[in-house]
């Protein structure tokens, strides 16, 4: 009976109280480990991974990606049961996944003007990173969407199946032209650092790097866990009751967890490459929490203290966006301070925070911060009911 109540005030438009925090806690740490006072003075668990390996920070993107997939379930469903044809929600796929794509390009190429010497385009134009996590975001919701309104559920296993097997077989045993085949422990050398180099040249790649951590190549294992996400979505929406479904969530989790460990024996679990142990790893984590978060708040009614997550969670990719400009504009706005420059972020980190903490807890202190000062924009919006889809 509650899973009915629960299942119809969805289609009826009312959130889902589970996953606005889950994804308000995400984005909320997305922000927070890409704005430290200092990136010379960071907590190892803020850092991701130096290449292989896994810390907390590493998680965010992945979960965020998982999100989506679940979130195309619940959104698709709603726009089914009011007769929204399937050529509508196409439209509104290509048009979402354009606006989405493009922010990513738009923070990328902030402030695109320059005044130094003379008006002209700014670097950060002229050398455009293509990717990014918005545009990857992009992709993998595209392609989730298009999978999940056309495909069968076996299909889609057997589809995420085949991406995560060619994926390691491509990047262990196809030969990269001047280093040979399989060599995935160094940036430059393996077969997706090459592709996107080839495809955008470096000009266009993560801060001029040999490799990208948000790559084309390395968003076909993305998509998978967006998938999972929409594997995740399909059991909420069905017809189980809620404690087997919670049961399923736990179990697959576990499951996709131990054969993602088991794989990093063989293909190593990077981030940056989005191994396929990677992605399985992840994604079985993510289905945990869910589970966690589900039972905790929508089932067993546990939510105090959601607030701060929900009011992040329900705008997340415009303060994703948002917080991306301004924290670039702090970052290239130069001051003279005693006849030396400074950038405003380097001034504000140094004599704000630094004189009341040292050097490493000044830095999360200012990430704190920040979190906080979006925290009552965010939640001045949600008051107002301001919620910016894109």
């Amino acid at each position: 009976m509650a899973q009915n109540l629960i299942q119809q005030d969805i289609l009826a438009g009312k959130r889902l109280l589970s996953l606005d925090v889950f994804r308000g806690v995400t984005i909320a740490a997305m922000i927070m480990v890409n704005n430290p006072g200092s990136w010379n003075h960071m907590y190892a668990p803020l850092q991701h991974a130096d290449w292989h390996g896994l810390t907390v920070t590493d998680l965010i993107f992945p979960f965020f990606l998982f999100i989506v997939g679940v979130s195309i379930v619940l959104a698709f469903s709603k726009q089914q049961a009011r007769g929204v044809t399937d050529s509508e929600i196409v439209k509104k796929i290509a048009t979402r996944t354009i606006i989405i794509f493009g922010l990513g390009l738009l923070m990328h190429g902030f402030p695109y003007v320059t005044f130094q010497d003379g008006f002209g385009i700014h670097d950060y134009v002229s050398n455009l990173r293509i990717m990014g996590v918005l545009q990857r975001i992009a992709l993998c919701y595209m392609a989730a969407s298009f999978m999940y309104l056309y495909l069968k559920p076996k299909t889609i296993i057997w589809v995420m199946g085949g991406i995560l097997v060619i994926y390691w077989l491509l990047m262990m045993f196809v030969p990269v032209p001047g280093y040979g085949a399989g060599m995935i422990d160094e940036r430059e050398t393996n077969l997706a650092a090459w592709l996107d180099r080839l495809i955008f040249t470096r000009n266009h790649l993560w801060d001029g790097m040999v490799y990208d951590p948000e790559g084309l190549f390395s968003t076909f294992p993305a998509i998978v866990t967006t998938l999972v996400g929409v594997f995740t979505g399909k059991i909420l929406f069905s017809n189980r009751q809620i404690y087997e479904k919670i049961s399923l969530f736990f179990l697959w989790g576990f499951f996709l967890f131990t054969l993602g460990y088991v794989w990093g024996w063989f293909f190593p679990i990077n981030k940056a490459l989005w191994t396929s142990s990677f992605a399985l790893l992840v994604s079985g984590l993510a289905m945990m929490v869910f589970a966690a978060t589900y039972w905790l708040i929508d089932v067993k009614g546990y939510q105090r203290f959601t607030h701060l997550f929900v009011v992040y969670g329900v705008n997340p990719l415009i303060v994703f966006f948002m917080s991306g400009i301004l924290s670039r504009t702090l970052s290239i706005t130069e001051l003279t301070v005693d006849g030396e420059v400074i950038t405003l972020r380097n001034y504000i980190f140094e004599n704000v925070f630094l004189p009341i903490a040292s050097p490493i807890n000044a830095s999360l202190l200012y990430s704190i911060v920040w979190v906080l000062a979006w925290f009552v924009v965010l939640a001045y919006m949600y008051k107002k009911k301001i919620f910016i889809k894109v």
